[in-house]
Protein backbone atom coordinates (compact mmCIF):
# COMPACT_ATOMS: atom_id res chain seq x y z
CA UNK A 1 0.00 0.00 0.00
CA UNK A 2 1.26 3.42 -0.92
CA UNK A 3 0.08 7.07 0.44
CA UNK A 4 -2.29 7.09 -2.42
CA UNK A 5 -4.05 4.03 -1.59
CA UNK A 6 -4.59 5.87 2.18
CA UNK A 7 -5.51 8.75 0.13
CA UNK A 8 -7.74 7.49 -1.75
CA UNK A 9 -9.40 5.45 0.95
CA UNK A 10 -9.46 8.39 3.29
CA UNK A 11 -12.81 7.70 5.08
CA UNK A 12 -12.10 4.33 5.98
CA UNK A 13 -8.08 5.05 7.03
CA UNK A 14 -8.71 8.34 9.29
CA UNK A 15 -10.05 6.11 11.85
CA UNK A 16 -7.20 4.01 11.91
CA UNK A 17 -5.27 6.90 12.24
CA UNK A 18 -7.26 8.63 15.04
CA UNK A 19 -6.62 4.95 16.82
CA UNK A 20 -3.22 5.71 16.57
CA UNK A 21 -2.58 8.83 17.47
CA UNK A 22 -5.45 9.99 19.66
CA UNK A 23 -4.51 12.84 20.28
CA UNK A 24 -5.63 14.01 16.86
CA UNK A 25 -9.37 15.64 16.73
CA UNK A 26 -12.22 15.47 14.14
CA UNK A 27 -11.11 18.48 13.19
CA UNK A 28 -7.62 17.47 12.04
CA UNK A 29 -8.54 14.57 10.34
CA UNK A 30 -10.73 16.75 8.14
CA UNK A 31 -8.11 18.88 7.39
CA UNK A 32 -5.24 16.04 6.86
CA UNK A 33 -7.72 14.36 4.19
CA UNK A 34 -5.08 11.80 3.60
CA UNK A 35 -2.29 14.23 2.93
CA UNK A 36 0.83 12.87 4.11
CA UNK A 37 2.86 15.83 4.96
CA UNK A 38 -0.74 17.38 6.28
CA UNK A 39 -0.45 14.40 9.11
CA UNK A 40 3.15 15.04 10.04
CA UNK A 41 2.16 19.01 10.38
CA UNK A 42 -0.24 17.83 12.46
CA UNK A 43 1.27 15.10 14.38
CA UNK A 44 4.11 18.01 14.85
CA UNK A 45 1.70 20.37 16.47
CA UNK A 46 -0.29 17.96 18.46
CA UNK A 47 2.85 15.95 20.13
CA UNK A 48 5.61 18.42 19.85
CA UNK A 49 7.72 15.99 17.54
CA UNK A 50 10.38 17.25 15.62
CA UNK A 51 9.52 16.94 11.63
CA UNK A 52 11.84 13.44 11.14
CA UNK A 53 10.43 12.20 13.59
CA UNK A 54 6.81 12.61 12.79
CA UNK A 55 8.02 11.65 9.42
CA UNK A 56 9.40 7.92 10.32
CA UNK A 57 6.37 7.41 12.69
CA UNK A 58 3.66 8.40 9.53
CA UNK A 59 6.24 6.00 7.32
CA UNK A 60 6.04 3.36 10.05
CA UNK A 61 2.21 2.94 10.60
CA UNK A 62 2.29 2.98 6.43
CA UNK A 63 4.37 -0.25 6.71
CA UNK A 64 2.57 -1.26 9.42
CA UNK A 65 -0.42 -1.34 7.22
CA UNK A 66 0.98 -3.06 4.50
CA UNK A 67 2.16 -5.62 6.72
CA UNK A 68 -1.10 -6.12 8.32
CA UNK A 69 -3.04 -6.03 4.61
CA UNK A 70 -0.42 -8.78 3.45
CA UNK A 71 -1.11 -10.91 6.50
CA UNK A 72 -4.90 -10.52 6.01
CA UNK A 73 -4.52 -11.70 2.07
CA UNK A 74 -1.98 -14.64 4.04
CA UNK A 75 1.48 -13.17 2.57
CA UNK A 76 4.06 -14.67 4.53
CA UNK A 77 6.08 -11.37 6.45
CA UNK A 78 9.71 -11.11 4.58
CA UNK A 79 12.46 -11.72 6.22
CA UNK A 80 15.52 -9.36 6.42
Amino acid sequence: MNWEHIKADWKDTKGKVKAKWGKLTDDDLETIEGKWDQLVAKLQDRYGTKKDDAEREVDSFLKNMDEKNDHQRGVPPTRH
